[in-house]
């Protein structure tokens, strides 16, 4: 018999830092979902990713209190900042893009990085070659002041 589902939730959940406290624990505490044994599950999976990295992250639960994560890449938008060497800066301490895309450049990668990118996101673009995923990854760049030489 199959399980009945209940729902799906999406969050973004830095890789290795899952933990009960908010923003995590809330969401999934009013959903009936086992707090310590998502955490534990996220973080032995992300374990292998970079510390700290963003990982979207869809949650399916089921009436039965079970369920499933699908963890996606990282944003584009992460691996951009962190080819372009973007020092973190605000309250929050991260590193942005321009302020006015278009008419202000922040920083510059190579285009050898973008295909770098591409092929790590892969899997979560709906291209269907690498150089439809660079299109993609371009996009992205132009959107935050990024420019691409070569």
């Amino acid at each position: 018999m199959a399980k009945k589902l209940a729902g799906t939730m999406k969050l973004q959940i830095p890789a290795g830092q899952a933990n009960p406290s908010p923003p995590v624990g809330p969401a999934l505490g009013q959903r009936g979902i086992n707090i310590m044994e998502f955490c534990k599950a996220f973080n032995a999976k992300t374990q292998e990713m970079e510390p700290g990295a963003p990982c979207p992250t869809v949650i399916t639960y089921y009436q039965d209190k079970s369920f499933t994560m699908d963890i996606k890449t990282p944003p584009a938008s992460y691996y951009l900042k962190k080819a372009a060497g973007l020092k973190p800066v605000g309250k929050r301490n991260r590193p942005r893009g321009a302020e006015a895309p278009g008419r202000e450049i922040v920083a510059s990668v190579t285009a050898a990085q973008v295909r770098e990118i591409a092929e790590a996101k892969m899997k979560d673009l709906t291209a269907n070659d690498v150089e439809a995923a660079m299109q993609i990854i371009l996009g992205s760049a132009r959107s935050m002041g990024i420019e691409v030489k070569g």
